[in-house]
């Protein structure tokens, strides 16, 4: 039997979302083609193949964006430097919870997150586009 943690899973989603921006899918949607905003999509390769992505959206998966909104890292992205609201997305709200929780923690503002993620965006109506396979 597995020991327990200190803190749950669930417990530090309840605690991110509390102290973070969620914009709902309707919001996102209604937002999206504001250029002082970036979806950022933070599925997996595999995820974005298997179900297509946000028109638009900067694709960065989830295991490097710390090093990636550093300025010190050698990883850093300069798109993070921009001066614009920076809203997380994965496939069903509780990665980019997470996520945006750890980057505002960081400094990077604004930020904030779409409850629901992916799921609620397509759920919601929102554009969606295949992606080309590599060849």
């Amino acid at each position: 039997m597995a020991k327990p943690l200190k803190v749950s899973v669930d417990t530090m989603v309840e605690t991110a979302r509390r102290e973070i921006k969620e914009y709902s899918a309707g919001e996102a949607i209604a937002l999206a083609g504001d250029p002082k905003m970036l979806l950022v999509d933070i599925r997996d390769p595999r995820e974005l193949a298997r179900e297509g992505k946000i028109p638009g959206a900067l694709h960065a998966p989830r295991g490097m964006l710390e090093f990636w909104i550093d300025p010190q890292s050698k990883y850093y992205k300069p798109v993070f430097g921009e001066d614009k609201t920076f809203v997380f997305f994965c496939a069903g709200g509780l990665r980019s919870a997470l996520t945006t929780k750890t980057l505002q923690d960081m400094g990077l503002a604004p930020v904030a997150h779409i409850e629901g993620g992916f799921a609620a965006w397509k759920a919601a109506g929102g554009p969606v586009e295949a992606i080309s396979p590599k060849t």
